[in-house]
């Protein structure tokens, strides 16, 4: 407490010491707040620096492991050392000179035929009169033709005077597993470049391709595929990430960066015992020529079905004839299976279908939806 009489000056000396020694120790306090307030937030940040290089660490690991040629846990690389040696070249001889392709090595057994073939396009051997078949090592050998079918456009081949080391058979497996973005692999001989490997995704199912070899007629549920093929690729075996064969790769859009075809390996499958053989595989047949229907077509014929295939004209003495399907008539659906254009035609009767099975046609004719029984015939031989 102040004395009353004591000297002002003395006072306010007394007050300013006091008030600076408050400043102080207030200083003191906050920095010593600021100090533990700033130490945990430090020992925050260095815990989460601490889990951050640990993460970038794994990360890090992780990447460093990681192989640029690598889908999942394949390996690229790996996948084609073990089949580069099951793809080989096919040089073929022709009145108007050579002709090249690819194929690949199957083993197949059957109470008439067992040991390896080669598996090629019918379109890479059509027309020649010898054949050679060279692996991977340069040895080249003789080749004949066992069987082919050019609806499919296939063929197989019999290698004559190799040794048994020389076949490298690949695995063939069902294109139904098959679906639209699953990874592939073509393995071929572009431009005779031996042993060259794209990689790409299905890019759709279903597809049929007409075939000016088979007079017309389309391949039937080819698989589309966006892995670049060039000339010379014919034959050559698609691969799943397994190495297991689920096609042929047989043709490209022309001019197009990523549009190839390869035929199922389910045509391999269904007709491998027929072409062994050297004999026909029977195709089912109705015997009509049309185009898909769209809204345009549905505008110009007044109906409000803008789906189906429209038959444009019906070939005589066929089983379309026979049981009375007409022009102008809608194909809707076979065996109740939905039919939305004409590549779903082909691709059922190939895949469900045989010569003199009946099936349910349904048609629409005149604005009416009718059911025609029509027993398939057999497709007649390319002209």
């Amino acid at each position: 407490m102040f004395n009353e009489y004591e000297p002002r000056s003395n006072r306010l000396s007394l007050i300013t010491v006091a008030v600076i020694a408050l400043i102080v120790v207030a200083g003191i306090v906050g920095s010593i707040y600021t100090y533990q307030l700033c130490s945990s937030r430090v020992r925050e940040l260095e815990n989460k620096v601490a889990t951050l290089q640990t993460q970038i660490s794994a990360l890090t690991e992780a990447l460093g492991s990681y192989n640029q040629t690598s889908v999942g846990n394949i390996s690229l690389s790996e996948l084609y050392d073990g089949i580069k040696d099951s793809v080989v070249l096919i040089r073929g001889q022709t009145t108007h000179g050579e002709v090249a392709g690819s194929g690949f090595v199957y083993n197949y057994s059957s109470d008439l035929f067992s040991g390896p073939i080669v598996i090629t396009n019918y379109h890479v051997v059509q027309g020649t009169t010898s054949r050679s078949v060279t692996f991977t090592n340069g040895h080249a050998y003789s080749a004949s033709v066992l069987g082919s079918d050019v609806y499919v456009d296939l063929a197989v081949l019999s290698v004559g005077g190799a040794p048994p080391e020389e076949f490298k058979p690949l695995p063939i497996v069902s294109s139904s597993l098959v679906r639209v973005g699953d990874f592939v692999i073509a393995i071929g001989n572009p431009y005779e470049l031996i042993g060259s490997m794209t990689t790409g995704i299905v890019s759709q199912l279903g597809r049929a391709i007409p075939e000016e070899l088979a007079g017309g007629y389309s391949i039937a549920n080819v698989i589309q595929i966006s892995a670049p093929i060039n000339p010379g690729n014919s034959g050559g075996p698609l691969l799943n990430s397994k190495g297991q064969v689920v096609g042929v790769t047989f043709a490209i859009i022309e001019n197009s960066t990523g549009v190839g075809f390869a035929i199922p390996s389910n045509a391999i499958l269904r007709e491998i015992a027929w072409l062994v053989n050297g004999t026909s595989y029977p195709h089912s047949w109705i015997g009509v020529m049309g185009m898909d229907m769209t809204y345009e077509f549905a505008q110009e014929m007044d109906t409000s079905t803008t789906y189906g295939w429209l038959i444009l004209d019906v070939i005589s003495h066929s089983p379309a004839a026979k049981y009375e399907l007409k022009a102008d008539d809608i194909i809707l659906a076979m065996n109740d299976t939905q039919i939305i254009n004409g590549d779903e035609i082909s691709s059922y009767l190939e895949e469900h279908t045989s010569p003199g099975q009946t099936t349910k046609i349904t048609v629409e004719r005149g604005g009416s939806e009718i059911i025609i029984p029509l027993v398939l015939g057999r497709r007649p031989p390319p002209s």
